[in-house]
């Protein structure tokens, strides 16, 4: 499991990928070759396994409200800005386009004092001739620095903040993060993202204290209110007080486990009216997904059976099958099970 779960889930603990999956004789019925009483039983286990995936994403997409959990500290003094080039330049020493400037002026102004013709120059350090002609007729590298470089938009700034909050979770992959942001409307390139990492990364960072994560915070909301420490219960109350989505969330979640542990279908369509009244738009896909099978899974949070066993067997099929790399029929995977 994900998290520590408040209900039990089906006996076996066996997994698939659906949440409702049938029993075997529903599957039977549908054939025509079972009995037309058969009644579909959603699976417990994938219900509650559903709501925690639909939690962990609905903390994720309020992880700003989660910085009220960070203690306040006393302002820190501000950070000294880079010693200023005693030649007057507007670019301090650090910056990776002025310090690439100042080095080539360098190394074309050496080869001229040497004797080389601009042209030898072009050879000798792969550069075109427009630009050695500039860095030459340049008496300082600072003639060069035009400000191209300061404060110029980027199609990243909107999108800075999110990676700032990425950043503070000590998620710092630059692949994974350009990946995450795509989605939210990016259409610059992985460079850019990887850039800007990279000066985060080379940058000293203060020591400060960290929001908990939205997989731990999901963990409070799933698990037992007497399960949690009194350390849990206060930051849980306090993200609560200060997220009203959130605390929507934890009502939505407990009441559903209650339901779910005491066999209370018929409080379902209860349970799916409120959960519609709220700004949560991961539980609103849940609610629809049951909304599609409501019947069975009004059975699976009322009736004792569960298709867990079914789960299980299927599950073994599907090892032995991958045991066999594709390379074997069905003949060889029947004779597989029937012998095992």
């Amino acid at each position: 499991m994900r998290h520590p779960v408040w209900p039990p889930g089906s006996p076996d603990g066996q997994v698939s990928k659906s949440y409702a999956g049938p029993c075997a004789v529903l599957r039977r019925r549908r054939h025509g070759r079972g009995p037309p009483q058969a009644i579909q039983v959603a699976d417990r286990w994938h219900l509650w396994h559903n709501l925690s995936d639909a939690t962990e994403r609905s903390v994720a997409q309020h992880r700003h409200c989660l910085r009220v959990l960070v203690p306040a500290t006393p302002e820190a003094e501000s950070e000294p800005a880079p010693a200023a080039d005693p030649s007057g330049s507007p670019w301090p020493r650090g910056h990776r386009f002025a310090d690439r400037t100042r080095t080539r002026h360098a190394a074309v102004r050496t080869l001229l004092e040497a004797g080389h013709s601009r042209r030898s120059i072009q050879r000798q350090l792969g550069m075109t001739y427009r630009t050695v002609k500039q860095l030459a007729e340049a008496q300082t590298p600072e003639e060069l620095f035009t400000g191209q470089w300061q404060n110029r938009p980027s199609v990243l700034d909107e999108y800075k903040t999110y990676l700032d909050d990425r950043w503070a979770e000590d998620c710092t992959n630059a692949w994974k993060l350009w990946e995450e942001i795509v989605p939210l409307g990016y259409r610059g390139s992985y460079q850019r993202v990887r850039a800007y990492l990279h000066e985060k990364r080379i940058s000293p960072r203060p020591v400060t204290a960290r929001a908990p994560s939205p997989r731990s915070v999901a963990g409070w909301i799933l698990r037992r209110p007497e399960n949690l420490t009194e350390t849990e219960q206060i930051r849980l109350k306090t993200v609560q007080t200060h997220c009203p989505e959130l605390d929507a969330l934890t009502r939505h979640v407990r009441s559903f486990a209650i339901m779910l542990a005491d066999r209370k279908g018929e409080c379902l369509p209860e349970w799916l009216a409120a959960v519609r009244q709220d700004d949560l738009p991961r539980l609103h896909t849940l609610a629809a997904g049951i909304d599609r099978d409501r019947d069975a899974v009004i059975a699976g949070l009322t009736l004792p059976w569960n298709s867990g066993v079914v789960e299980g067997h299927v599950n073994r099929i599907k090892m032995l099958k991958r045991q066999m790399f594709g390379r074997a029929g069905f003949d060889l995977l029947r004779n597989r099970v029937l012998l095992a």
